[in-house]
């Protein structure tokens, strides 16, 4: 082989390695991207009928703040709402998706109704939140549950599988559990702090009337309420029949949205805030210890 020859060779494996470097940075990097997962629990029930509308907006806020902290992450949530036996339904779930248009969409949709007396089926709920929703596996990804409620769970359910016991599968899988108080009955509060410290999560209380509210008018209100709908009106659904009626109900609910805050009202491009319940760029359940 001629010095002619080797010379080439060496370049030629160089130029691929070069080549082939940054392809398997990027692939590195990609793999590096943190993931992080988000389940709402809503308990949906009559008793929620005051609070139902101060609970959306925390739980809004609270997935605006880990989307808008941790813009580098794979960022998926979902949604359980429930009631109680012999309500419409129990549960209903919203599993996890990276599509949080698609989660703002479910929640707005959500109404408090139903739940005769009491106890509801927090029980329930937990056990899908954990057990049912597809949660990524591996040491990698965060997962977080936020249990939003007013009303303790029913522990006289034999088919039940009871909180405790969820608790402990979920430290097994690595979840998180918060556990948001709306309103202030005390017995709740006492379940609530029990699955926060079991959960090694936090209690966050929301105050009955949904806290302070703080009126932010400005002069481009109309302006934004109008963009938005326009831009709604450009909403053009591809794809199969149900992804396309999927769409065109999520352009219409945000449409309702604008036009109800078009309505002029002393709450009118509000935020509801709380001494305790502050909006933090980044929640304390995602801060590294």
């Amino acid at each position: 082989m001629t010095f002619t020859t080797t010379l080439r060779s060496t370049l030629g494996t160089l130029a691929l390695v070069c080549a082939v470097l940054p392809f398997s940075a990027a692939l590195a990097q990609a793999a590096a991207k943190p993931t992080i997962e988000v389940a709402f629990v809503l308990d949906t029930t009559g008793s929620m009928g005051g609070l139902i509308e101060g609970a959306k907006r925390k739980i809004w806020s609270i997935a605006t703040a880990i989307a808008d902290g941790n813009a580098d992450a794979d960022i998926r949530m979902g949604l359980v709402t429930y009631r109680d036996i012999g309500d419409d339904y129990v549960t209903t779930t919203y599993d996890l998706t990276t599509d949080i248009q698609d989660l703002y969409a479910n929640l707005l949709a959500v109404k408090a109704r139903g739940g005769g007396d009491w106890p509801e089926s927090v029980n329930e709920a937990l056990d899908v939140a954990i057990n049912k929703l597809q949660w990524t596996p591996g040491n990698e990804a965060r997962r977080i549950v936020f249990l939003v409620g007013d009303a303790p769970p029913h522990m006289d359910y034999a088919q039940d599988t009871k909180y405790p016991i969820t608790l402990a599968v979920a430290k097994q899988k690595d979840i998180v559990v918060n556990a948001v108080l709306a309103g202030n009955a005390h017995d709740t509060e006492r379940v609530w702090r029990d699955i926060a410290q079991n959960g090694n999560g936090r209690f966050i209380p929301i105050p009955q009337d949904g806290g302070e509210v703080v009126v932010i008018e400005t002069p481009f209100d109309d302006e934004i309420i109008i963009l938005q709908n326009e831009i709604n009106g450009t909403v053009i659904p591809y794809g199969p029949r149900a992804m396309q009626k999927r769409t065109e109900q999520k352009a219409r609910q945000l449409s309702e949205v604008a036009a109800a805050n078009s309505t002029p009202s002393k709450t009118k491009s509000c935020l509801r805030r709380c001494a305790s319940c502050r909006r933090r760029s980044v929640p304390p359940c995602l801060r590294k210890s």
